[in-house]
C-alpha cells in the first residue's frame, strides 16, 4: 500500500514519453531557462560592480517591464499568426544573439552600464515572445490527458532555474569572472534551438486568424470576455501576487526582524522555489483531479493561510520571541523563527505551483488553438505584473505600518477574495478537465 502510494505520488513523467518532440522541447527549455538565470544574475552583479548603486540594479526590472509587456501582447498574435515554431525560433535567435554580444563586450572589457540596460530590455521582450509561442506549442505536442503533468513538468524546471541559477550565477562570477558566466549562457541556448528546430511546422488552427494589430487583440480581449473560467483564473492570480507576494521584503527582514542579512534574503527566495520544486516533484494525484476550479481555489487559498502565517511569524519575531541574547543582526540570526519562516514560504511555493498546474492545463486544454497565443500573451502580462504591483503594495504599506503587517493583511485579503469569488462563479466550481470550457 505504502508503495503503491509512494508511486502514484510522485511526478507523471508519460509526456516525456509520450512525445519526444515534447521531451527534447523541455529539456532544451531548462537547460535555456537556467543558463538565462545566470545572466539575469550576473548583469545585476555586473550592474552594482559598475555604478554601486541598488537603484541602478532596480531600474533593470523596471526598465524591461513595458517592452516585456508589449512583447509578451504581441508575441501572442505572432503565435496566432504564424508558425509557432517558426516564431519562437526567432524569438530564441534574439536572445542569443544579445547574449552573444554582451558576452564579447565583457570578454573585451567595453561593457557599459547602457550596454546592461539595453540588452537587458531586448533579452525580457525576446523571451516574451518566445514563452507565448511555446506556451501555444505544448498542446499541439501532446494528448489533453497529458496536459497537467506537461504543467508540473514546468514547475520542475522553474524550480531548478530559480534554486540552482542564481546560485550557480554567484559561483561563476566569483571564480571566473562575467565572461565565463555570459558564455555558458551562450552555449546553454544551444540546447533549446535544438529542441525547437526538431519540431515540425505548427501553424495556428481555426478560426479567429488575423494578423497582429490592434484587430487582433481586440478579438483576442473579446473572446477573454466570453471565457469566464478562464477570465477568473486571471483575476485569482492577480489577487493572489498582489497581496501575497513579499518578495521585496526579504532583504530589510534579513536585517531587521530575522537576521542574518543575505544569507537569510537567498535562503526565503530559494524556499519559495523548493515549494515549487517539491510540488511538482510530488505531483502525480494532483494531475488526476479533474476538477481544475476547485484545485485553483484551495490552493489559492492555502497559498494565502501560508502567507498569514509568515505574516504571524514575523510578528513573532518582531516582538523578540527566540532572539538571541544580544538581538538579531546580519550576523546573529533568530534560527527558531527563520526555520518557521522557511516552512511557510515552501508551502506558498508549492501552493502557487498546484494553482499554476491547475491555471496552465485550464489554459491549454479549454482555449481554441487560434487565439491560444493572445491569450497566452495576455496571460504573460498578468503574471509578469501581478508582483511588481504585490511590491509597490509592500512598499506603500510598510512606510506607515511594519513589515509583518503586509502578509499578514494580505493574506487574509487573498482568502477572503478567493473565497467570495469562486462562490459567485458556480460554472469556476464545476470546471471539469473532462469536459473543459472556457
Amino acid at each position: 500500500m505504502t508503495r503503491r502510494f509512494g508511486r502514484d505520488s510522485l511526478i507523471d513523467l508519460s509526456p516525456l514519453r509520450a512525445s519526444p518532440a515534447f521531451a527534447r522541447l523541455w529539456a532544451g527549455s531548462t537547460l535555456a531557462g537556467i543558463g538565462s538565470q545566470l545572466t539575469i544574475v550576473a548583469v545585476m552583479l555586473h550592474m552594482y560592480e559598475l555604478t554601486q548603486s541598488t537603484f541602478a540594479v532596480s531600474m533593470i526590472a523596471v526598465a524591461g517591464l513595458v517592452p516585456m509587456i508589449l512583447a509578451g501582447l504581441y508575441g501572442g498574435m505572432l503565435a496566432d499568426a504564424f508558425d509557432r515554431r517558426r516564431v519562437a525560433l526567432i524569438a530564441s535567435l534574439v536572445t542569443f544573439a544579445s547574449t552573444l554580444v554582451l558576452a564579447i563586450l565583457a570578454w573585451a572589457h567595453l561593457e557599459t552600464v547602457w550596454w546592461l540596460y539595453v540588452i537587458s530590455v531586448v533579452n525580457s521582450s525576446a523571451n516574451s515572445i518566445a514563452s507565448a509561442a511555446k506556451s501555444a506549442i505544448t498542446p499541439r505536442l501532446l494528448p489533453r490527458d497529458l496536459l497537467p503533468a506537461a504543467a508540473a513538468l514546468q514547475g520542475i524546471s522553474m524550480g531548478l532555474m530559480v534554486m540552482g541559477g542564481p546560485a550557480l550565477a554567484g559561483l561563476l562570477v566569483a571564480f571566473f569572472g562575467y565572461q565565463w558566466t555570459y558564455t555558458i549562457d551562450v552555449v546553454l541556448m544551444i540546447s533549446l534551438f535544438l529542441g525547437l528546430w526538431a519540431l515540425p511546422a505548427i501553424a495556428p488552427q481555426g478560426e479567429h486568424l488575423a494578423k497582429p494589430g490592434l484587430e487582433s487583440l481586440r478579438d483576442g480581449i473579446a473572446f477573454l470576455r466570453r471565457a469566464p473560467n478562464i477570465r477568473l483564473q486571471y483575476i485569482l492570480d492577480i489577487i493572489a501576487m498582489t497581496f501575497g507576494q513579499p518578495l521585496a521584503l526579504f532583504p530589510a527582514i534579513g536585517v531587521l526582524i530575522l537576521g542574518g542579512g543575505e544569507i537569510t534574503t537567498g535562503l526565503l527566495t530559494a524556499g519559495y522555489a523548493f515549494g515549487a520544486f517539491a510540488s511538482s516533484l510530488f505531483s502525480g494525484r494532483v494531475g488526476r483531479y479533474r476538477w481544475h476550479g476547485r484545485g485553483i481555489e484551495r490552493a489559492i487559498i492555502v497559498y494565502g493561510a501560508s502567507v498569514v502565517a509568515f505574516g504571524l511569524v514575523l510578528l513573532a519575531a518582531a516582538s523578540g520571541w527566540f532572539a538571541p541574547d544580544a538581538g538579531v543582526s546580519e550576523t546573529r540570526t533568530n534560527v527558531a523563527l527563520l526555520a518557521a519562516a522557511l516552512v511557510t514560504i515552501a508551502v506558498a511555493g508549492a501552493s502557487d505551483n498546484i494553482s499554476a498546474i491547475y491555471r496552465s492545463t485550464m489554459m491549454q486544454a479549454a482555449v481554441p488553438d487560434a487565439v491560444r497565443g493572445r491569450l497566452q500573451g495576455i496571460f504573460i502580462v498578468v503574471v509578469a505584473g501581478g508582483p511588481r504591483v504585490g511590491a509597490l503594495y509592500v512598499g506603500v504599506l510598510t512606510t506607515f505600518t511594519a513589515l509583518w503587517f503586509p502578509p499578514l493583511l494580505g493574506g487574509f485579503v487573498i482568502i477572503g477574495l478567493a473565497a467570495t469569488l469562486v462562490r459567485l462563479s458556480p460554472r469556476f466550481r464545476r470546471y471539469d478537465a473532462l469536459n473543459p470550457e472556457p
